[in-house]
C-alpha cells in the first residue's frame, strides 16, 4: 500500500469515517434482514405453525449457520477480501428478498434462510475495519448503536412501506431496492480506511488472521472466563430476537398506538445515550480497568431488565416508558459484550489474534439457542399473551445473567491478579 493510503485522518475525521462509516452500513444492513418484521401474517400458517414464527426460525437458521462458518472465515479474513465478500453477501441477501416477494406462499419461506446466511458475517466484517485502533472504544460504539437504531428503524421503514398498500412479501424486496446500493457505496468508503497506526497496534495488539490450532489454544486457556460471558450472550441474544421478531405482537397487549415511526423515535434517545456512555470508555486507557467497568455495565443493564419486568403492573409508566426502560437494558447487556468487551480482551491479556473467532463463537451459540427457544415455543403449540410471557422471560433470564457476571468479575479478577503478578 502506498504512502497516501496511509496517511493519518485527524481523529476527529477519523470517527467521522469510520464510526459514521460502520454505523450507516450497518443500519442498512438490518434493513435488508428485519424489515419483514413489520408484518405479523395473521391468519397465515405453515406445518401446523404461525407463518411468522416458520420464516423467523427460518432466517435464523441461516444466520446460525454464518454465524457458525464465521468462527473460522471471518477470524482468518485477509484485509483485501474485506470489501469483495460484503458486495457478494448484500448481493445475495437482495436477491433472496426478491424472491421472497416472486415465490408464492407458502413455498417461500425457505428464501429467508438464505438472507440470514448471506448477512449472518457481516457484522464481522465491519467490525474488522475498526478493531485494534486507540479510538476502538468509541468507533465499536457507533457500530453497537447502529443495532439500537436499525432495529426499530426497519420496523418503521416496513409499516410506512405496508401503509403504501404494499405486499407484505415484497415490502422487504422494495426496501432492499434502496439500500443495497447505499451499502455498497459506504463499503467502498470503509475500504479505504488506513490501516492501523504503529501507536494503535502498541495500545491495543496487532491484529492478524487465527489459525485453527490457535483459536483451540485460546479458547482452552480463557475457558473459566469466556463460559459465563457466552451465557449472558446467548440469553440475551435469545431476548432481543423476542424483543425485535415480535415486538409489534407484544405491543398488541398494551394500549400503545402503534405509528409508523415510534419504534424510531424510542430507539434514537437510547442510541445517543449508549453512544454517550460507550463512547466515553474511550478515556479509560487502562485495560483491565475498562473490562471490569463493562462488567458493571453489563450489570446494570441486566437489574434494568430485571425491575422493568418484575414490577411492571406495580410501575405507573406508559408502554413507551416501559419499551424504553427494557431495550436501554438489554443492549446496554448486550452491547457492552458485543462492542468493546473484546477488543479490550484482547489487548489486556496481549492476545495475538483478532475478535472474529470470540465474536463469533459467541454469536453462534446465541442465535442456536433462539432458534430452537423459538422452535421449541411453536412445537408445543400453545398460545400465549406476548407481553405476559416476555416478562416473565426476561425476569428468568435477567436473574441468571446477574449471576454469571458476578461469577466472571470473580474470573476477571483472578486472571488480572495473575497477570499482574507475573509482570513483577
Amino acid at each position: 500500500m502506498g504512502v497516501k493510503a496511509q496517511k493519518q485522518p485527524s481523529d476527529i475525521l477519523f470517527i467521522i469515517w469510520a464510526g459514521g462509516g460502520s454505523l450507516f452500513a450497518y443500519f442498512l444492513v438490518y434493513t435488508l434482514r428485519k424489515a419483514f418484521t413489520a408484518s405479523t401474517f395473521d391468519g397465515l400458517e405453515l406445518f401446523s405453525l404461525d407463518y411468522k414464527v416458520v420464516i423467523s426460525i427460518s432466517q435464523i437458521s441461516g444466520y446460525l449457520l454464518a454465524k457458525f462458518l464465521g468462527i473460522k472465515f471471518v477470524s482468518e479474513l485477509k484485509r483485501n477480501h474485506r470489501l469483495p465478500v460484503i458486495v457478494i453477501s448484500a448481493a445475495c441477501a437482495e436477491l433472496s428478498l426478491v424472491l421472497f416477494g416472486a415465490i408464492s406462499y407458502p413455498f417461500n419461506f425457505f428464501c429467508l434462510f438464505f438472507n440470514g446466511l448471506s448477512l449472518g458475517c457481516m457484522w464481522g466484517f465491519l467490525f474488522s475495519y475498526l478493531e485494534g485502533r486507540k479510538l476502538t472504544d468509541i468507533l465499536a460504539s457507533f457500530l453497537g448503536v447502529s443495532m439500537v437504531v436499525s432495529s426499530g428503524a426497519a420496523k418503521s421503514l416496513g409499516l410506512f412501506v405496508l401503509d403504501m398498500d404494499v405486499s407484505p412479501f415484497w415490502m422487504p424486496a422494495v426496501i432492499g431496492a434502496v439500500t443495497f446500493p447505499l451499502l455498497v457505496t459506504i463499503a467502498c468508503f470503509l475500504d479505504r480506511l488506513p490501516d492501523p497506526t504503529d501507536e494503535d497496534k502498541a495500545n491495543r495488539t496487532e491484529r492478524i488472521p487465527l489459525g485453527g490450532k490457535q483459536r483451540m489454544s485460546l479458547l482452552k486457556k480463557y475457558s473459566t472466563l469466556l463460559i459465563p460471558f457466552l451465557i449472558v450472550n446467548v440469553l440475551y441474544t435469545v431476548l432481543r430476537d423476542i424483543k425485535e421478531d415480535f415486538l409489534v405482537d407484544i405491543l398488541r397487549h398494551t394500549s400503545i398506538n402503534l405509528t409508523s415511526f415510534l419504534f424510531v423515535q424510542v430507539d434514537s434517545v437510547i442510541t445517543i445515550i449508549l453512544l454517550v456512555v460507550f463512547g466515553a470508555m474511550i478515556l479509560i486507557k487502562d485495560n483491565a480497568k475498562s473490562l471490569n467497568i463493562l462488567l458493571l455495565l453489563m450489570m446494570t443493564g441486566s437489574l434494568f431488565v430485571l425491575f422493568t419486568s418484575l414490577f411492571f403492573n406495580q410501575l405507573s409508566t406508559t408502554p413507551v416508558t416501559w419499551l424504553f426502560l427494557q431495550s436501554i437494558g438489554i443492549y446496554t447487556a448486550y452491547l457492552a459484550f458485543q462492542t468493546i468487551f473484546f477488543d479490550r480482551f484482547i489487548a489486556c491479556f496481549r492476545i495475538a489474534g483478532n475478535v472474529g473467532f470470540f465474536i463469533y463463537l459467541a454469536d453462534f451459540l446465541g442465535y442456536l439457542f433462539s432458534c430452537v427457544f423459538l422452535l421449541g415455543k411453536s412445537v408445543l403449540g400453545f398460545e400465549i399473551n406476548w407481553l405476559q410471557y416476555y416478562n416473565s422471560l426476561s425476569i428468568g433470564i435477567s436473574l441468571i445473567c446477574i449471576l454469571s457476571i458476578t461469577i466472571a468479575l470473580k474470573v476477571l479478577y483472578n486472571k488480572q491478579r495473575s497477570l499482574t503478578l507475573v509482570k513483577i
